[in-house]
């Protein structure tokens, strides 16, 4: 498998979720300015979306949008226990936050990364930001883990949009349990080998 990635963007989360699980897979950085993969491929000729990220299977099938490839891998690996089994409520509660992670979190980030957004826009996304991190906060009050006491692709995902708190400037001080989350998470094994091999993080 080889996974397409930009450093820190949302591509990060499947390329914690393929080491957590072991996967053996390579990597091609992409630069989302030009569309160019690192070895010079036009990168919509790979993923026609034109963003991150997009996993190229064994079969030469490409799947893209994070949410689907990180249950492809959980799914692939079963014993990790990185997603609950197909059809149980478990597994719904899990899609649950992976869709409130990707329609309320990861999307209220985006303006923010774009420097023609207006003042009043940049506040308006601060602010949907804050109240979604008023409802998970309580939940990391009462559990290690968003679904409770094991860690899942969700974390994954979760991790990587807030990990665009710190380049962004955006104060955690009001979640402390989602700042002792994030440092749980980052002190992964997996997880820092993925942010080691970005560039991210140095050992």
């Amino acid at each position: 498998m080889k996974l397409y990635f930009s450093p820190g963007a949302c591509s990060l989360s499947p390329h914690i979720i393929l080491r957590e699980a072991g996967y053996t897979f390579d990597t091609e950085k992409v630069s989302l300015a030009d569309k160019k993969t690192a070895s010079g491929t036009d990168y919509r000729t790979i993923n026609p979306k034109g963003y991150v990220p997009a996993l190229q299977l064994d079969n030469g099938e490409v799947l893209t949008e994070g949410p689907a490839i990180v249950q492809y891998l959980a799914d692939g690996k079963p014993e990790t226990q990185l997603a609950p089994p197909a059809g149980t409520i478990e597994r719904y509660r899990l899609m649950e936050w992976l869709n409130f992670i990707s329609t309320e979190l990861h999307k209220a980030f985006s303006p923010l990364f774009k420097p023609g957004t207006p003042a009043e826009t940049k506040q308006a996304s601060r602010d949907a930001i804050a109240g979604r991190l008023d409802f998970v906060e309580p939940q990391l009050q009462k559990h290690a883990y968003l679904t409770g006491n094991q860690f899942t692709v969700a974390d994954a995902y979760l991790f990587t949009v807030l990990s665009w708190t710190r380049h962004l400037h955006f104060d955690l001080g009001r979640w402390p349990a989602v700042q002792e989350y994030l440092q749980r998470i980052a002190a992964r094994p997996a997880v820092r080998a993925a942010m080691m091999a970005e560039g991210l993080i140095k050992e």
